[in-house]
Parts: C-alpha cells; structure tokens; sequence
C-alpha cells in the first residue's frame, strides 16, 4: 500500500511563465500544475468521463469557486476510471425492505467479533498502549472503542483498500446519480486536501466509497476531524498514532460523555407490546414508556432516554437498550449493527486486555 501523508502546510509550485495575470493567480493556488500531472488544454474532460455534463460542470465550478486551474482539473479526470463494479456494489448495499427474521444479526456480528479480530485488537493495544491512553486523556474516549473502530474498519490497518480513491469518488460522483450530490461534495474535498497537501491525488488508495486510512475517514471527515496526534506536521491517516488521535477526536466532536454507559442487554416480558415501539438507534424512549411495555430496566443505569435496540439473533430477537455514546457510535457509521459490533469487539478487547496484563 502506498502511504500516503497529507501535510499540514500549503504547497505553492513556482508559476508557470508565459500565463496571463488571472491564469497565473489560479496556477499559484494550484499545485497540480507542477508538471506531475496532465492538462487538457482546451479545459475538457476526455477518457471515461467525456460525455458527463456532471464532470464539466464540477470543474467549471471547482475553477469559479476555487481558483482551481480547469485545464488541469480536466485532465486529472480524464485519467479517472469509471468502475462499474463501484455501481454495483452500491446497489447492492441499497437499503431494502426489512424481511422476516433469519438471524441476520449473528451473521454481521460473526464477521467482526471473531478471535481473530479479538486478538489483534489486544496486539494493537499492547503495540499503542501510550497512544491510546494519551488519547483517552485527551478526547475522554476509552481505549478499547478506538481500538474496535479500527479492528472492525480495516482489521487495525491490515486491509485499507486498494481502489484509487479519485476512481471510486469519480465513479460515485458522475455515474451514480442516487448518491450523486453526497459524493460530489466527497471528490471536492479529496481534490482540495490534495491540493492543500501538494499530493498527488492519483496515489491515495482506500475502500470502493473514498474512504481512506485506518479509520476510513472520508475526505470531508478528514478535512474535519483529522489530527497530526504525534506532532510531526502530518496528519496522516494510514498512521497508528494519527489515526488513533483521529477516531478519538471524531467521537469527541460527536459528543462523546467520557464515563458513561454504551449499550445495555436487557430482558422482556411478552405480552406487554414491545413490538409496538420503535427500535433501531434512532428510537429514543422514556424509560416509563420502556416498561410499560415490558423491558426490564433493572440494573440499567441512568435516568435519561433510552433507544431500543431489536437485534435479529439466530436465536430469537435479542433486546438491547443504547445511551448517549451509543448513538455517537453510529454517527461513525449510520447502522445498529455495526454500533453493536464495535460495541461487543470493545467489550471483548477489553476483557482480553485485562486478563492478559492480570496473567503477567
């Protein structure tokens, strides 16, 4: 995997002689125009996005509101792939139609917490233990979630993608108009963090969506929320320390409450109506409204909303109640189950850190 650094500091190339004033202001803020990439003289796109108005509107617009030199842009994206595999695999992660349950829920959780995944996180944490405390000090987040959001994203780094992030953002953006709007904004940003970094934005790699590095920050996530945790100039996402100061600031900024519960397996009587209410992370309940109909909140700590949380388990239909931290959780990425997954990987992380340092 190529590593690539986005640095702090705003690259400035020398301006390219025999420019008008208004071309050379424009090539100034542009770092492409080193030579290192190719320009289309006459500022359109060719290559697999040359019949997209999409594509020549968003250089024409990134030139006017940007100062991004068109016939540069436009030769960057006519070296842009249009994947269709990219499509595909979108549409088949299209939401659909809730179906009966089949035990939905123990397959996604088997995917994530396994032993394996569970010992690489305890490798992880003895690897980064400094780090990961100095963050738990910093943004108030413990350890083991920051651990499990990098275990659950890329296996703590061992698999971040390969698809060339300006091809899958490209791709999203001009030949997929469901989400077109979102991942126009998405290639934006890309374009301006290269621009700003003085990277060449045909290198970064990352997953089929765009997103990049350890935690697979999308690009506007990392114009956001991104940190140079090891102080080196550099915020760079496919390293351990920048990544870990990285996912603990985006919880923080999401509302992290440092000390307080997660999520909370809880009992229910049948015949009550539970059926009735609303579940997923997006519920929120009086905890009188909750028993009423039936969940048991003994032992549940707190005394705010609850959202309840319906996990479709190969056994029947687990019932779960989530706090604060996590609806936090899904801010990272809008699913039940996957809070869950980080949730239980945490837990189990945890418990094996423990028991290990216990054993020495």
């Amino acid at each position: 995997m190529h590593r690539i650094a986005f640095v702090l500091a705003l690259c400035v190339p020398v301006l390219v002689a025999g420019c008008s004033a208004s071309a050379q202001q424009r090539v100034a803020l542009d770092p492409f125009s080193s030579g290192v990439l190719p320009v289309a003289a006459d500022a359109e796109v060719r290559g697999d996005f040359a019949t997209s108005d999409a594509a020549a509107r968003f250089v024409a617009r990134m030139a006017r509101e940007h100062d991004f030199a068109p016939e540069v842009l436009a030769g960057l994206l006519s070296e842009a792939r249009r994947e269709q595999w990219i499509i595909e695999l979108m549409d088949r992660q299209a939401p659909r139609a809730k179906r009966s349950p089949n035990g939905a829920w123990t397959r996604y959780r088997g995917k994530f917490v396994t032993a394996d995944n569970i010992a690489g996180g305890v490798r992880f944490w003895r690897a980064h233990a400094a780090t990961l405390e100095r963050a738990g000090a910093r943004y108030g987040v413990p350890p083991e979630y920051i651990v499990a959001i990098l275990g659950v994203e890329t296996r703590y780094g061992g698999y971040v993608g390969t698809t060339r992030t300006l091809d899958a953002l490209a791709t999203l953006a001009f030949a997929y108009p469901r989400r077109a709007d979102y991942f126009t904004g998405e290639l934006e940003a890309f374009l301006l963090m290269a621009r700003e970094s003085g990277v060449d934005p045909r290198k970064p790699q990352g997953s089929y969506a765009g997103a990049m590095g350890l935690g697979q920050f999308m690009p506007t996530s990392f114009q956001r929320y991104a940190v140079d945790f090891d102080d080196d100039g550099v915020r760079d996402l496919w390293d351990p320390t920048d990544a870990i100061g990285s996912v603990a600031h985006y919880f923080k900024a999401h509302g992290w409450r440092s000390g307080e519960p997660v999520a909370v397996r809880v009992s229910v009587r049948s015949g009550q109506g539970v059926g009735a209410l609303k579940t997923g992370f997006s519920s929120r309940h009086g905890r009188s409204t909750l028993s009423a109909h039936g969940v048991d909140l003994d032992g549940v700590p707190g005394r705010g909303g609850l959202s309840l949380l319906a996990l479709d388990a190969r056994g029947g239909t687990e019932y779960w109640v989530g706090f604060e931290n996590f609806g936090v959780i899904t801010r990272y990425n809008r699913s039940t189950y996957y809070a869950m997954a980080v949730h239980q990987l945490a837990a189990a992380v945890r418990a094996r850190h423990g028991a290990a340092l216990a054993g020495r």
